[in-house]
């Protein structure tokens, strides 16, 4: 009786809903001829639901089963060469076993009422009909054994006459379960797409910005998918996701997965955001295809220091850029204000057990109240972790209480930092502790931005609320004085700082200049962190897209950095499995790296790069080559998206895609969005979906059960072209010490300087032969890392001479923000 049919979704426009029969029908016809539509489910206002309109559905494409041809067959008992009507199944569904039993249909009309009737009858019922106002109503009720009323009950009519026992079934709460269980499946997207007027020369960003109109984020969150009570909205352009979609969307499968990397980065820029955010314009608003962009929240230190926004750019930007660049949502606020309780908690924690005898401390952290004295849930977990098994603060004894009251933490090994989304130089060192009140506990300290906070690495690596409150719980702030770790759960604030996160966690919907959606989440950075945006944005992204939808994100720096962690790291603690790698490449930075003169910023580049020089361009595709390479170890597909600009010649993009193709990229394409938008970026998406249907032999880089050392190694020597590596005494006995630990499993994230291949950020191309010196090793245990130190690494820029907050202003009159880029 059941048939299982291939559906494409379509809903018609609302102008031919509310228009004549003949247009409906018309509509219906042409869809009844389009190859790609295998049925069409038709919901429209009672009225509507005329025999013409019916008819109208081709008997092979009839997903509702009610025309005229599929009727006839059911009242001839043809049961198994038609459609029962999906709510008839429903019916036959709660009813079960309707054999020799006496079965009513009441206000059942139409041909709903009609395939009811005769699937009954097969299977071997007896059926009256009538309707709401016949005389024999009540005496039917009483003599049924099931009841369907196929319309609302009027309330003149109780229950009451309904006999004992029987089976009542509202075919209004069958449909309105229908249409639920349908909003809960994935649907193909409605996208609305924004119009782009491109002008030459291309105005400055906030000008293009400014100059479209963006949708409002709910019309965009309906149209991608998203329901009513999925989003939570910030002001007309920005709204958070909660992570429910995940569960609704759980069977829904994957969509395609696309990292955007780059060469090693120069002063002149590639322009990663901007390749990201032109895909997507070139897949969604001009090929039809679901696509997500998925980028990194831009730390507000850059923003007014010398780097800028991370909008993208110019025609291919998230917009407003403004709100994208600035506040966005707070959630490098929620982390400054967490990281800061838990830095806090630190020094007060030292400055306590330094004050007050264990009798003290354990009458003021397990204090009695209303004459009776109780640990509280993470005191409990800690007791649990000492391997005290009391739950009675009263029956502890004196060597137990000062074990559960002292953490005895050794403040020469404090490596947990305030932060603040700054650029300040001041800060990097610091004394804290210099008031009276803090009698005489005086250390050193520093401030790091907050985007290099840890909590920041955890955002973008956790995979649900409770992962995060774990993650966070793990962290390790210090060592106690016999050398093992002290966690953010030892202190006690685990669950303060999940309090405080708890709308972190959510990504943050924005578009792009042409409608497209975007998700902002995280943005760690991308030396002493991972540098990729938040695994959630990327698992929802993909389940809204769709199978045949892409997702595509951005690694931070060039890809022997960003995308060597994007894959061991962040893919690791994802478990997702990326299809292409769009390496982005200009051909000036490309001549400086084959020796091209040093750029200064503001300053007029030199003739080198804007003339045509065929041979520099040639030598400089070694860096390039080296980064194909790169990510041909990991067994991912490459396709190069060479941004052009005015001043490159024919020849210099048709030498570096020709190179990069024979090097072993699946394409190399030249891309215009930056002046055109997404039709700038059509030959790069086409190239995208042709190498994501390649086949995909992804593999980590090396295997979590290595040492420590032998990861590093791998990474020195197969990346980045080391010779060998070279650590510190310090670093060693850091390795000893978190090998100890049982740290010793956890993947590899480099701190290195983000400007060349080695540890030294002037030598261009590809440098050989070099040593890889490791000053030291660090832990972000609750991020899931190990990080060592090539070298200095500074977590806090400072302020140049000129910063950009020179040219950003605010019009007290239209509230419209200036000088932002």
């Amino acid at each position: 009786m059941k048939r299982v049919i291939k559906v494409l979704e379509d809903s018609l426009p609302r102008e031919v809903v509310e228009s004549p029969f003949l247009d409906i029908v018309s509509e219906i016809l042409r869809l009844n001829e389009d190859p790609n539509v295998q049925g069409l489910a038709l919901d429209l206002p009672e009225s509507l639901y005329s025999s013409m309109v019916l008819n109208a559905v081709k008997p092979e494409k009839d997903v509702d089963g009610l025309s005229s041809v599929n009727l006839g067959r059911l009242v001839h008992g043809d049961v198994y060469d038609c459609l029962v009507p999906p709510t008839v199944c429903a019916v036959m569904e709660l009813l079960e076993d309707v054999g020799g039993k006496k079965v009513l249909l009441v206000g059942a009309r139409g041909a709903e009422g009609a395939a009811l009737q005769s699937v009954l009858r097969c299977e071997g019922a007896t059926v009256l009909s009538c309707h709401w106002k016949s005389p024999q109503l009540q005496s039917e009720l009483g003599h049924a054994d099931a009841v369907v009323f196929g319309s609302t009950k009027p309330d003149d009519v109780p229950v009451s006459w309904v006999k004992p026992g029987a089976t009542i079934i509202h075919c209004n709460m069958v449909k309105n379960m229908e249409r639920w269980i349908q909003s809960q499946q994935h649907r193909k997207w409605d996208l609305h797409c924004l119009k782009l007027q491109p002008l030459s020369p291309v105005p400055s960003d906030i000008e293009i910005s400014r100059a479209q109109s963006p949708k409002a984020v709910d019309v965009l969150a309906k149209e991608i998918g998203l329901l009513t009570d999925e989003i939570e909205i910030y002001g007309q352009t920005k709204a958070k996701v909660r992570l429910s979609l995940l569960e609704r969307l759980k069977d829904q499968p994957d969509g395609k997965y696309v990292l955007v990397a780059g060469i090693t980065p120069t002063p002149l820029g590639e322009g990663k955001s901007t390749v990201t955010v032109g895909l997507v314009q070139a897949l969604t608003a001009h090929l039809n295809i679901n696509s997500f962009a998925c980028l990194r929240q831009p730390s507000q230190g850059p923003t007014f220091g010398v780097k800028g926004g991370a909008a993208g750019g110019g025609y291919a930007q998230v917009i407003p850029m403004e709100e994208f660049n600035l506040h966005l949502t707070g959630d490098i606020h929620a982390i400054t204000a967490a990281n800061n309780l838990l830095a806090a908690a630190i020094d007060a924690r030292i400055l306590h057990e330094n004050t007050q005898s264990d009798k003290s401390l354990y009458n003021r952290l397990v204090p009695v109240v209303n004459g009776m004295r109780g640990f509280s849930p993470i005191q409990l977990a800690r007791l649990r972790r000492l391997g005290i098994s009391k739950t009675d603060p009263e029956t502890l004894t004196e060597e137990e209480i000062s074990r559960f009251v002292r953490l005895d933490i050794d403040p020469s090994t404090i490596t947990w930092q305030r932060v603040v989304d700054t650029n300040d130089r001041f800060l990097r060192k610091i004394t804290v502790g210099q008031a009276n009140t803090e009698k005489g506990f005086v250390r050193q300290a520093q401030f790091d931005i907050a985007v290099a906070s840890e909590i920041m690495a955890i955002l973008a690596l956790t995979t649900s609320l409770q992962d995060m409150k774990e993650r966070l719980g793990k962290m390790v702030v210090a060592n106690d004085q016999k050398g093992e770790p002290v966690t953010a759960e030892d202190l006690g604030v685990t669950g303060a700082l999940a309090v405080l996160m708890k709308d972190a966690i959510k990504p943050t919907l924005m578009q792009t200049l042409e409608g497209t959606p975007v998700f902002v989440h995280a943005g760690p950075f991308a030396n002493i962190a991972h540098g990729n945006s938040s695994v959630l944005a990327d698992k929802i992204a993909l389940k809204l897209v769709g199978e045949n939808g892409f997702v595509v994100t951005e690694a931070g720096f060039g890809a022997d950095i960003g995308m060597e962690k994007f894959f061991n790291i962040k893919c690791r603690a994802s478990g997702l499995v990326p299809s292409v790698v769009v390496l982005v490449a200009t051909v000036r930075a490309l001549k400086m790296h084959g020796g091209g003169p040093n750029v200064t910023a503001g300053a007029p580049l030199k003739k080198e790069y804007t003339e045509e020089n065929l041979q520099l361009v040639a030598d400089g595709c070694c860096n390039l080559q080296k980064q194909i390479q790169i990510t041909q170890l990991f067994g991912v597909p490459v396709v190069v998206a060479l941004n052009v600009f005015k001043t490159d010649s024919p020849a210099e993009v048709d030498l570096v895609c020709k190179i990069a193709k024979e090097s072993g990229a699946f394409d190399a394409v030249p891309c215009n969005h930056w002046s055109a938008g997404g039709r700038g970026a059509i030959k790069l998406a086409q190239a995208v979906e042709k190498a994501a249907n390649q086949k995909n032999s992804f593999k980590y880089l090396y295997s979590l059960e290595l040492p420590i050392v032998e990861k590093i190694r791998i990474i020195a020597q197969k990346v980045y072209g080391a010779q060998d590596i070279e650590l510190s005494p310090v670093a060693q006995s850091q390795v000893d010490r978190y090998t100890r630990q049982g740290f010793g499993n956890l993947p590899i994230c480099m701190a290195k300087t983000h400007l060349s291949l080695s540890h030294q950020p002037e030598r261009k191309g590809v440098p050989t032969g070099f040593i890889l010196p490791i000053s030291e090793v660090r832990a972000s245990i609750g991020a899931g890392f190990i990080y060592p130190l090539v070298g200095t690494m500074s977590t806090m820029p400072g302020l140049p001479t000129r910063p950009c907050f020179y040219d950003i202003d605010l019009d007290p009159i239209t509230e419209q923000v200036k000088g932002l880029f």
